[in-house]
């Protein structure tokens, strides 16, 4: 789970405009860093497979979102998918 920091940090980052904090791209890459980090979690823990489901729906999240940032904006899912190395 990321913290409060990490979280603001990535919203400043991704934001579109000043009071920005859940478009599609702010939630992408909030969801990219957390699974990121259940992916190091789970190499670690192979048999926890609670993690393993939260990882999946998280995943599940970032694609649908990603499919409806291309069917509406194309050049920032393509901005978005550049930024975060997808």
């Amino acid at each position: 789970m990321l913290d409060k920091k990490a979280k603001d940090k990535i919203i400043e980052k991704f934001r579109i405009h000043e009071t920005d904090t859940g478009s599609p791209q702010v939630q992408v890459a909030i969801l990219t860093s957390e699974i990121k980090e259940l992916v190091e979690h789970l190499k670690e823990h192979k048999k926890d497979f609670s993690s393993r489901r939260g990882l999946l729906k998280k995943v599940g999240e970032r694609r649908r979102l990603l499919k409806y940032l291309e069917r509406e904006d194309k050049k920032g899912h393509a901005e978005l998918m550049e930024k975060l190395k997808l």
